[in-house]
């Protein structure tokens, strides 16, 4: 399971650097900004929010792969979970708070929060 918890939090990890990547590279461009139900009139309003969110979602996902790498390595894995837990934990209250804000946002909330979800369920079995 410790292996499986590794690999669901990169995976997350690397889902959100694309998430990151739409939001503060891309984000723009219109099929990127209708992703995120931004009115073409409002983009240029809206963009230095989504740069700053581009980037939580960098460092979000930077904690999730260092929590990977140390819940594999030897004598790290206590220090690696809990870096998994409050990264994938905190992916996974955001997509909460997204879906919970915006109804019509549940898919993206879904793709957003499964693979952070699964990551905290591994974490909280292998702690058990």
């Amino acid at each position: 399971m410790v292996v499986v918890c590794a690999l669901l939090a990169l995976a997350a990890a690397v889902l959100h650097v694309v998430i990151f990547v739409m939001e503060a590279v891309l984000f723009r461009r219109p099929d990127v900004h209708r992703r995120f139900r931004t009115q073409p009139q409002d983009v240029e309003t809206v963009a230095p929010w989504a740069y700053n969110q581009g980037f939580y979602n960098l460092f979000l996902a930077v904690g999730a792969g260092v929590g990977a790498a140390l819940v594999l390595a030897e004598g790290s894995r206590p220090s690696g979970l809990a870096l998994v837990l409050l990264a994938c934990g905190s992916m996974l209250a955001a997509a909460v708070v997204l879906v919970a804000s915006d109804r019509r946002m549940a898919r993206a909330a879904a793709t957003q929060g499964t693979l952070p979800l699964l990551a905290v369920v591994a974490a909280l079995v292998v702690l058990v």
